[in-house]
């Protein structure tokens, strides 16, 4: 029983070890819209320091594919300020012609409301309408306590691998026409799930990590087996 419990024990660690994300940083998510509609976004943000917080966030919108709406929720602690800027090409939203448009959001933490180590916060962001183009890139900047400042503003690679301090990335698919008139206002940002993880590194290695677990529970077990039948033997 003994030897059981120690390899079970041993089986659970090194399953959870290997679960654990690779590396834990700013996403997006949802990380796929519909073009031409709105949705809502959250960026989550961990805190990868063990002894420092997480005191402001800079997200960076395309001035490329500017959004002619961009609505902010409020986080309690946190100050939060959209910047605009001017458009060299101006966009039409509802009629109107826009010539300007938010280009970067920055939160700032208050009080005691930084992200702590071994914590994450959330900051969710209404949009629309999204482009017409395959991606959105959110670069964005996490400022600590200490003053370090982590760049995450690596786009995605051509080889599909990850880059070492990869931006957040919203995937955008062509709509039909119905879902562009469900999408034509603000209101529609409820249709957007926003608790779906986009870490797909943390995926792969929740499934490795399960795969390779169950696997040396096997050997565990069979270790165990033959101790027993040897001990009988003898």
């Amino acid at each position: 029983m003994k030897r059981s419990a120690v390899v079970a024990g041993m089986v659970a660690a090194f399953t959870l070890a290997l679960a654990v994300p690779a590396s834990a940083h700013v996403t997006v998510n949802p990380n796929t819209a519909v073009q031409g509609g709105y949705t809502k976004v959250t960026f989550r943000v961990p805190n990868e320091s063990d002894d420092t917080n997480t005191v402001k966030l800079e997200v960076n919108l395309p001035a490329e594919a500017p959004f002619a709406s961009v609505s902010l929720k409020p986080v309690a602690g946190w100050t939060m300020v959209a910047e605009k800027t001017k458009l060299a090409t101006p966009i039409e939203a509802h009629g109107t012609q826009l010539t300007e448009a938010v280009s970067k959001i920055t939160w700032t933490a208050t009080g005691d409301a930084a992200i702590k180590p071994g914590q994450f916060q959330e900051f969710d962001v209404s949009l629309g309408p999204l482009p017409e183009v395959p991606q959105v890139v959110f670069k964005t900047l996490q400022t600590y306590s200490d003053g370090t400042v982590v760049r995450w503003i690596d786009e995605p690679t051509t080889d599909g691998t990850e880059p070492e301090k990869p931006a957040p990335v919203l995937k955008l698919t062509a709509g039909g026409t119905d879902s562009h008139a469900a999408a034509s206002g603000p209101a529609a940002t409820a249709a957007a799930p926003a608790e779906t993880e986009s870490d797909g590194n943390g995926t792969w290695a929740g499934v490795a990590g399960i795969a390779l677990g169950l696997a040396a529970l096997v050997i565990g077990l069979l270790a165990y087996r033959r101790a027993g039948s040897g001990a009988e033997k003898a």
